[in-house]
């Protein structure tokens, strides 16, 4: 069993039941690639998409559980963080697959198409983003011209508001993408005028 895999499954057994369980949790990052795919490589955080379903009771149980300081970060050395959906670079509506092989009896798992997942690494985009994506494009994950699809997507609802002035950072991100993992022209990408 993955290593994400024993860590979920732990919290599962030691969840005290708070109330609508089961309790929907929406994994994104380099936590998604490794439940969604055969891929592997030490993570340190499971991020977490808050959500209605993310109340103040579930999340202090789940960071109390599994948080930085949890004992399950000590014995797995990996822990989970709850991410404001505002501050993420994603597509309009990200695409959400349901978690196979993974049986839990207080949540049910999602995960961030892999796609979704190499957008949202385009606003950091560090060395860990830099391997997890040249790992996607190697296993024949990543289609070009549907990554460019989604990256306009996150780029038109990012540019309505104070973080639009960071985009073109984010296509040079996807530009590098495309050519050194790819193998793909650059794409370019239209700015509003102001920009």
């Amino acid at each position: 069993m993955k290593l994400i895999n024993s860590f979920l499954a732990e919290i599962d057994e030691k969840w005290k039941p708070v109330g609508g369980e089961p309790i929907g949790l929406r994994i994104i990052g380099s936590a998604t690639l490794m439940l969604e795919t055969d891929y592997e490589r030490g993570t340190k955080d499971g991020d977490i998409l808050e959500t209605e379903g993310i109340t103040p009771a579930v999340c202090g149980q789940l960071l109390s559980l599994a948080g930085i300081k949890s004992p399950l970060f000590e014995k797995y050395r990996m822990y989970l963080e709850v991410v404001l959906r505002a501050i993420l670079f994603l597509p309009r509506d990200p695409v959400f697959h349901f978690v196979k092989g993974l049986s839990l009896k207080n949540f049910t798992l999602e995960v961030l198409d892999v796609t979704d997942v190499v957008v949202s690494k385009l606003k950091r985009l560090n060395q860990n983003d830099v391997e997890d994506i040249k790992a996607m494009a190697g296993m024949s994950l990543l289609d070009h011209k549907k990554l460019v699809s989604r990256f306009k997507s996150a780029v038109d609802l990012f540019s309505i508001d104070a973080r639009a002035e960071d985009i073109p950072k984010y296509i040079k991100n996807l530009n590098r993408i495309e050519r050194d993992f790819l193998g793909a022209p650059e794409s370019e990408i239209e700015l509003p005028d102001w920009m």
